[in-house]
């Protein structure tokens, strides 16, 4: 007990024993600062600096912009505009993605490669299949009361109008005799009208123009985009009258009858009419002669 008792009171001496510290000239040995402290006075001040030092930087770390700069650390900022950002990429890759959509479908239009569907003669929506059952059928007591008050009203009714079936009416591109119809067996979707040589060729609706340029194939072609998702091409034109981007209107003249491109055997208008991607035969809802 004595000799840890001899070792404590020993180290206990060397930290408080008072030591000067003392800065002199060098050639004068003039005495310039001094300082009278012990070992203990050194350990307490290097504490209390290091606690300080941990704090500020921790201060700084945790509450000013400082520490962007500080690997592996973001700011509130940066992690909103990723988010923003990532939100916008998504949309953006939605948007290309039924930009490509358009463009396979004008792309068929261009090449041939076209797929046929059936359509209803008064209308140019698409029909579906559904399952009626026979309970559906059987008109109800309310229904048939309806029908006999609706029946008299008609039935002296003098200045009914009547009301066209079509949803959609087309002008006629052109006046002339079909050289071809429109066939699905001979992969013919299109008409092709025998016109005489710069016959003003027209819009079938009001619409804007999606393409209008020459092709190798078909000449000059214009595309024509219409209410409802329709669609109506124009094809071997002489010359073109309107620019992609042009918004025409039913009956405005869009180019020039003619026989451009590889595949024209003589100078006529080849007309096609698309819908929601699928052809239809223009003839159910345009006269050409």
């Amino acid at each position: 007990m004595s000799a840890k008792r001899l070792k404590r009171q020993q180290l206990k001496k060397q930290l408080f024993t008072k030591n000067r510290l003392v800065i002199l000239n060098e050639e004068s040995f003039e005495e310039i600062f001094s300082l009278k402290l012990n070992l203990m006075n050194v350990f307490v001040v290097v504490t209390i600096s290091a606690i300080l030092i941990i704090s500020i930087t921790t201060y700084i770390i945790a509450f000013t912009p400082l520490r962007e700069f500080i690997p592996g650390y973001a700011s509130n900022k940066l992690k909103k505009d990723a988010t923003l950002l990532a939100v916008k990429s998504d949309s953006l890759a939605l948007e290309v993605k039924k930009n490509e959509l358009y463009i396979q479908s004008i792309k068929k239009i261009l090449t041939g490669d076209l797929e046929y569907a059936k359509f209803k003669k008064d209308s140019v929506l698409n029909p579906e299949n559904v399952d009626i059952s026979k309970d559906e059928l059987n008109p109800s007591e309310d229904e048939l009361k309806l029908r006999e008050q609706v029946a008299l009203e008609d039935k002296y009714n003098l200045f009914e109008k009547a009301q066209s079936k079509v949803n959609l009416v087309l002008f006629p591109p052109v006046r002339g005799h079909i050289t071809e119809k429109y066939s699905a067996k001979n992969k013919h979707y299109a008409v092709d009208v025998a016109v005489p040589k710069d016959t003003p060729i027209k819009s079938v609706a009001n619409g804007t123009v999606v393409f209008a340029d020459w092709t190798p194939s078909t000449g000059n072609v214009i595309i024509i985009k219409h209410r409802d998702a329709i669609l109506s091409v124009y094809k071997h034109a002489a010359t073109l009258t309107k620019t992609q981007g042009d918004v025409v209107r039913t009956g405005e003249v869009i180019g020039l009858a003619g026989s451009t491109g590889k595949e024209s055997t003589g100078i006529h208008l080849h007309f096609e009419l698309w819908k929601d991607g699928f052809t239809i035969d223009p003839t159910q809802f345009i006269d050409f002669e």
